[in-house]
């Protein structure tokens, strides 16, 4: 019997926790479409608030206003006066202050993970954390920088070691290249063996890499 119960738990856990994660994004999504409806009717008159508000009715609706938007944007971002307009609200932004902080750390992490031209994210390593002789799955961000960089003596790198079953917490750490060693896993690979907690194995890539090689210069 409990052997029965494990295996109906394992077909059904997972598919419980993607419903529940799909319906509470998609639930946010037409919180924030139903706050953009509200809004619209408090500067239209009183006749047009009966068809905005059958747009709220309409399941999934947020989803598509939600895609569209960003796609626009996009357009608009990628053509020279939308890059001056988006430059000049950048400029701003980051004299408001509070939000100065708020938006500068933000827009630096988000430039740095989606830059196509970045290596954040880009490759997964090995580690040794906490202690010497335990290893673990870190991502390599990058290369120290600012003043950090200039009381570091030799290569090093920037890695970022997540936490377990949830990634987006985790530790930020500057290490020798010497102490790094490469992994032939993808990120998503990587990602999936650091949430199963070392359960799912990634395959072992053909030709199988040599077990201790360090990163490349």
């Amino acid at each position: 019997m409990k052997k029965y119960l494990i295996a109906g738990l394992l077909v059904w856990l997972p598919l419980a926790i993607t419903i529940w994660v799909l319906h509470s994004v998609l639930g946010l999504l037409d919180d924030v479409f139903g706050s953009l409806i509200t809004g619209t009717q408090a500067v239209l008159p009183a006749a047009a608030h009966e068809s905005l508000e059958s747009l709220r009715r309409i399941p999934g609706l947020g989803v598509v206003v939600m895609v569209g938007g960003l796609l626009l944007t996009g357009v608009f971002a990628a053509n020279i006066f939308g890059q001056w307009a988006l430059t000049q609200a950048n400029q701003l932004l980051i004299k408001i202050p509070i939000v100065k902080s708020i938006y500068s750390s933000v827009k630096q992490v988000s430039d740095t993970l989606f830059s196509s031209s970045g290596n954040a994210f880009r490759e997964a390593v090995l580690v040794q954390y906490p202690r010497q002789g335990s290893w673990t799955i870190a991502f390599v961000t990058g290369k120290p920088g600012g003043e950090a960089a200039i009381h570091l003596s030799g290569d090093y790198l920037s890695l970022y070691v997540p936490t377990t079953p949830n990634p987006t917490s985790g530790f930020f750490l500057m290490v020798p290249r010497t102490d790094v060693i490469a992994l032939g896993m993808s990120v998503d690979e990587a990602l999936k063996y650091v949430i199963s907690m070392g359960v799912v194995a990634p395959p072992l890539p053909v030709p199988m890499p040599e077990p201790a090689r360090n990163l490349p210069g």
